[in-house]
C-alpha cells in the first residue's frame, strides 16, 4: 500500500517561500515510531499525519525530523489546504483537527487560511546567562511561554542580524527560543524568528504556534487587536494574528509545491 504525500509551503505568498510541511493522510492510525521515521525521511521542520473520523473531523499529529510536537501552526495550515484542494472538504466547510493541544479549527478567508489556536501567556522570568551568550544580544525583556523562551530585542535590525549559538540554545531546556521586536518595516507590527535546535529544527522558517504567544504579547504592548507579523528567516513569511480572549486567530496563505506517493506499507 502506498500513501499520497503532499509538500505545501505555508505562510507563503508564492512557492518556495514560507515554511514547507509534508502532509500525509492515512486510512488508519499508525504507530508513532513509523510516523517519526517518515518525518525523519522527509526532513522538513514538520510532517503532518491525518486520519479521518466518522464525523468528518481529523486526528492530526506533527513530527519534526527528531520529535513529535504538541502544537504546530504551519503544518496545520498545510493540512487544511490539502483537504480543500483535494476536495475532501467543501470550500466553505471548516476543518476540525483533534490534536495533543485540543480541538483546533481552520477556516478559509479568501486567499487566507485562518487557524483557531489557544492563546499562550508569556510570564516574565530572569534571563539565563546562557541565553544572552547564545543570542549575542542583550534582551529588552525575557519571558517564558508554555513551550519556549520569548525574547524581545531592541530593533528589527538586531533580529535580522542574529547568528545564534544553536548548541547553547539546545541546552536551555525549552522547545525553542522566540525572538521578536517592533517592526520598522511597513506594513508589519512586529518581526520575529524562531530557533528550535533541541527538536531538530535549528531555525524554523515561519512558526505558527509561536504566534499563540506573540499575538497576546504584542496586543498588550501596542494596544491593537489585529496584528501583522513577519518572520524574518531566510525564506520569510507573513502572519496575520488576531488575539481573541483565550484564543488566537492565526492566518496565512499556502501553496502546494509537490505531490507524490510514499511507497511504504
Amino acid at each position: 500500500m502506498s500513501h499520497t504525500i503532499w509538500q505545501v509551503d505555508a505562510f507563503a505568498e508564492k512557492p518556495l517561500t514560507g515554511n514547507p510541511a509534508a502532509v500525509c493522510i492515512l486510512p488508519a492510525a499508525r504507530e508513532a515510531a513509523w510516523m517519526q521515521a517518515v518525518g525523519r525521511e522527509m526532513n522538513l521542520s514538520e510532517t503532518a499525519f491525518l486520519v479521518r473520523r466518522e464525523d468528518g473531523s481529523y486526528d492530526l499529529r506533527w513530527f519534526t525530523p527528531a520529535i513529535e510536537v504538541d502544537l504546530c501552526g504551519h503544518a496545520t495550515i498545510a493540512s487544511a489546504h490539502v483537504l480543500w484542494e483535494e476536495r475532501l472538504l467543501r470550500s466553505d466547510e471548516a476543518a476540525r483537527f483533534h490534536t495533543k493541544s485540543g480541538l483546533l479549527g481552520a477556516a478559509r478567508d479568501g486567499d487566507w487560511i485562518e487557524l483557531d489556536f489557544p492563546a499562550h501567556e508569556t510570564k516574565p522570568v530572569e534571563q539565563p546567562e546562557a541565553l544572552v551568550r547564545a543570542l549575542g544580544a542583550e534582551p529588552a525583556s525575557v519571558g517564558r511561554t508554555p513551550f519556549d523562551y520569548l525574547i524581545e530585542l531592541a530593533s528589527e535590525e538586531i533580529i535580522r542580524g542574529l547568528t545564534p549559538d544553536m548548541g547553547l540554545i539546545a541546552s536551555l531546556g525549552q522547545r525553542g527560543v522566540i525572538v521578536t521586536a517592533r517592526a520598522s518595516t511597513a506594513p508589519f507590527d512586529y518581526v520575529c524568528r524562531f530557533f528550535g535546535p533541541a527538536g531538530g529544527v535549528p531555525e524554523d522558517p515561519v512558526t505558527g504556534s509561536a504566534q499563540s504567544a506573540l499575538g497576546p504579547y504584542w496586543q498588550a504592548k501596542l494596544g491593537k487587536d489585529d496584528l501583522l507579523g513577519y518572520q524574518a528567516s531566510e525564506r520569510g513569511g507573513t502572519v496575520r494574528v488576531r488575539p481573541r480572549d483565550e484564543r488566537v486567530l492565526i492566518a496565512g496563505k499556502a501553496v502546494t509545491v509537490l505531490k507524490g506517493e510514499l511507497l511504504l506499507v
